[in-house]
């Protein structure tokens, strides 16, 4: 049998996006899937606003259903890179436990914690999904980083502040750093 060479493909890893509702973690997620697409790359998304109406549609919004959402999205992203994918997930991820947890299903250098840092006053100000607007009316209750906490991450891989970067800057520190 003839090896061809160049044919083997990098390491698959998983690229963790972490911030508040409305940092730009989904944008940022999807513009890294379809900058790594256009490499060849087998790349896939997991976010959490697809995966809450499907594979955790039985969750609510309690620091428990909260840990369990990121334990199954964690579980889920380490099958996918098993089989071989880029896998990008883009979760709010409150807790610095559960990042952790989340972490450690990966081999070192196959997880990056990338956290996406905006101001809440910026998210409420996007607010393209209105929730901001539903919590100040008392329309929902344990919103991450008003009701809720938001553990800042102590040493992600990368800490973009989107007050400073704009997506086109943030993407390519994204592709950058993965590429080293």
């Amino acid at each position: 049998m003839k090896i061809l060479e160049n044919t083997i493909k990098p390491k698959p890893f998983c690229i963790w996006f972490t911030g508040l509702s409305g940092s730009g973690k989904s944008t940022l997620a999807y513009a890294t899937e379809q900058a790594l697409s256009a490499q060849g790359r087998p790349v896939y998304v997991l976010d959490g606003d697809s995966l809450r109406q499907g594979l955790n549609s039985d969750l609510g919004f309690s620091k428990q259903d909260r840990i369990e959402n990121i334990r199954r999205v964690a579980e889920v992203a380490r099958l996918l890179v098993d089989a071989g994918l880029i896998v990008i997930v883009s979760l709010i991820s409150p807790y610095k436990q559960s990042r952790l947890i989340a972490r450690n299903l990966f081999e070192t250098d196959s997880f990056f914690e990338i956290f996406v840092d905006t101001p809440i006053e910026v998210c409420e100000q996007r607010d393209v999904k209105g929730l901001y607007k539903k919590v100040r009316n008392g329309d929902i209750a344990l919103f991450t980083g008003i009701s809720s906490e938001y553990e800042i991450p102590e040493s992600p891989e990368l800490h973009l502040k989107t007050v400073e970067l704009n997506a086109e800057q943030c993407l390519e520190r994204v592709i950058k750093h993965i590429a080293t």
